[in-house]
């Protein structure tokens, strides 16, 4: 049996992998009022913030020496067992959310989680270069972001209907079930890499390992196994932190909507997780559009003859011009509605930014190598969202959310910085 466009069947369920990812993680922001009401009635609010915060960061630190974890387990075990791991796991995690008791357990489950929902990144980065050749990539990454985005326009409503007719631990138990449920797919489709997949077209394996310009180490048009150094060597390369930077530098800018925009409506405009599930979702049309923009205007910005070193710093600086004068003025948007709206505004430009930095592991190194890479620079970029989402609370005492906006538009000129100076040209590298 043939499966036409095997390559796009694989994205798209790692897509929907990333959407059910979303919705695991949005459960609790969405759902703390009411999870803040059962477990913590005597608080203030300022001390239930504390508390999230807390279980938050834990949250984040988990999940960035996940990434690191799961970037040599994608790499030595392959893209089929390592989805399988990741997905099983975090999604055991999920519904034993609705067992927590207190401020214990439910970091200890939330850790469980981080961990766990960490392998997507690297397995996703992974997964793309070995499918895509070069050109196809930033789409394809794009289309795999977007995963992210539709699971946070799903999550908010949908938990938020939800938590109508259901108490939330069974909402945690019923998102658990979902990813799960997603393995059975996952495990029949994908049962190797496209060299020596039974059910791809021989136009299809020869157009994906033609195309993938950084694994012909030796330049005579033959598909290799392309630059492979060991991790210290890998990161004896200025291009290496250069990608490592910028995702430390630019994925707080994430982190801090998806955690934070329940809370700040709820405490700024004074929302219940109902109202809350009417507005929030709004940010992640943004985002959508987004990843879809980046990879859509990388893909055809190569076809047109730019190449891969123009067209990933042409795009990654343009995202993060968009978000500069949005997060500037998110320090008074006035009602509910602008405020949503330029948030919207700031994810588009994040994802289409966040696309093609992802790609540059698969632009500099061989496919053996792309997972480690990708694993550290998804740890970079989680310790910076750690350190952004403790400081979070102190940030906006009183309900002030400006310094948290001001930051995140230093770490966007940051980003441009790492990717124009350490990656002076993006291309395959050779050995030092």
């Amino acid at each position: 049996m043939k499966l036409k466009g095997l390559r796009w069947w694989v994205i798209g369920l790692i897509a929907l992998a990333t959407v059910i990812n979303y919705i695991d993680r949005q459960a609790l922001p969405v759902l703390w009022p009411d999870i803040a009401k059962d477990l913590y009635p005597d608080k203030t609010p300022d001390e239930r913030k504390s508390i999230y915060a807390i279980i938050s960061t834990i949250f984040i630190f988990s999940y960035a020496f996940g990434q690191a974890i799961f970037g040599k387990i994608f790499d030595k075990l392959g893209t089929r067992i390592g989805f399988t791991l990741s997905i099983g796991f975090w999604s055991i995690a999920t519904a034993l959310h609705a067992f927590a008791k207190g401020i214990f357990t439910l970091s200890l489950f939330r850790s469980l989680l981080g961990i766990s929902e960490a392998g997507n990144w690297p397995g996703a980065a992974k997964a793309n270069a070995e499918w895509f050749p070069t050109k196809e990539r930033a789409f394809a990454q794009g289309l795999f972001n977007s995963g992210a985005a539709i699971g946070g326009i799903i999550a908010f409503p949908t938990i938020g209907l939800l938590s109508v007719y259901f108490s939330w631990n069974w909402i945690f138990i019923l998102v658990g079930i979902t990813g799960l449920l997603w393995l059975i797919p996952w495990w029949i489709l994908v049962k190797s890499p496209p060299k020596k997949h039974p059910w791809i077209s021989d136009e299809e394996r020869e157009y994906i390992l033609t195309g993938q310009q950084n694994q012909d180490e030796d330049n005579d048009g033959e598909f290799d196994d392309g630059y492979n150094p060991d991790t210290t060597t890998m990161l004896s390369h200025k291009e290496s932190w250069g990608v490592i930077i910028a995702s430390a530098a630019l994925d707080p800018i994430w982190w801090l909507f998806i955690f934070w925009i329940p809370l700040y409506l709820n405490e700024v405009y004074g929302m219940d997780v109902k109202s809350i599930g009417f507005y929030a979702w709004v940010p992640y049309v943004g985002a959508m559009l987004g990843a879809w923009f980046g990879g859509l205007l990388a893909q055809n910005r190569i076809k047109v003859g730019w190449t891969v070193n123009k067209t990933r710093k042409f795009v990654i600086t343009l995202g993060c011009v968009i978000m500069l004068p949005a997060l500037l003025a998110m320090a008074n948007p006035g009602g509910p509605v602008t405020a949503v709206l330029l948030m919207a505004v700031i994810l588009f430009g994040f994802q289409t930014a966040i696309g093609n930095v992802q790609t540059l592991p698969s632009d500099l190194f061989g496919g053996k190598t792309v997972g480690t890479l990708s694993g550290f620079a998804g740890m970079a970029a989680k310790l910076g969202a750690f350190g952004l989402t403790a400081l979070v609370p102190w940030l906006t005492s009183g309900g002030n959310y400006t310094p948290a906006f001001i930051i995140g538009a230093a770490l966007a000129i940051i980003t441009m910085a790492s990717v124009w100076i350490l990656c002076p040209k993006i291309e395959p590298l050779k050995e030092k």
